[in-house]
């Protein structure tokens, strides 16, 4: 990474602590702790992570620890939705480890084009050798291959699945907030290292496509809550873009 760059990511995290953290965090402690707790401590989830951990390569921001974040949000959705449905505590812990598989192996394939579909592919080939039921693996891939926006999804027939899809993506779309800026941009820039201009040539085409996705999200706690992620990750963009022009102008 260019010095300028890391200067760059320096003041963008200042920037990131400086506001406060997405309400999703303050009013649901209980269901992120519980999905943290068993992501940690369920047989097949470290079982998973440990595959996880040695096959999953970093793609501009999207490697383990991404795949972690995701998973204890998605985790945390679920066990909110699966509350309000009425899911017996059996069931719902049953379901976060559906859906926290599906967060731990969403960006398996990341390097590869269509991964979403390829990590499905190869989800249900890795899968076999883990206690799940088919249905159960059925969701899994499902999902994994529905967490892409502004893509065609497949159709989920029952409201299981379809929940684990919704959770899936929505903890997915979290990370276009203030993760965005504290880490997954900085990562691209390591690749890249494109001159500060032709970064900010293409800076609004970035803002717009966070906007975009604020419409995007599935689940109702995704609904209520995503949207200020990604109002937080455009406040900070906004701050940063400020940042350049006026500290950072020789370089333009």
């Amino acid at each position: 990474m260019q010095p300028i760059y890391a200067r760059l990511r320096e003041r963008a995290r200042k920037i990131v602590s400086a506001l406060p953290p997405p309400d999703f965090y303050r009013e649901h402690r209980q269901a992120t702790a519980i999905s943290r707790e068993y992501l940690a401590t369920d047989p097949i989830l470290k079982k998973m992570q440990h595959f996880v951990s040695s096959n999953l390569a970093d793609n501009f921001g999207h490697g383990l620890e991404h795949a972690i974040k995701v998973t204890e949000d998605a985790g945390a959705i679920l066990h909110i939705e699966g509350l309000a449905a009425g899911y017996e505590q059996k069931k719902l812990r049953r379901r976060m480890c559906i859906v926290q598989c599906a967060g731990l192996l969403h960006d398996i394939k990341r390097k590869k084009k269509d991964h979403a579909r390829r990590g499905a592919e190869f989800a249900a080939e890795i899968l076999r050798d883990f206690a799940l039921r088919p249905d159960e693996v059925e969701d899994i891939c499902r999902a994994i291959q529905n967490h892409e926006a502004f893509k065609e999804t497949i159709q989920i027939e029952s409201a299981e699945g379809s929940l684990v899809s919704d959770c899936l993506y929505d903890a997915d779309k979290f990370r276009w907030g203030p993760d965005n800026f504290s880490h997954t941009l900085w990562d691209m820039i390591s690749v890249y290292n494109p001159p500060l201009s032709k970064f900010m040539a293409r800076y609004p085409k970035g803002m717009a496509g966070l906007e975009k996705i604020k419409s995007t999200f599935r689940s109702q706690t995704g609904k209520k809550y995503g949207p200020q992620f990604i109002d937080l990750g455009l406040t900070i963009g906004r701050k940063l873009h400020d940042v350049i022009l006026s500290e950072f102008a020789d370089h333009l």
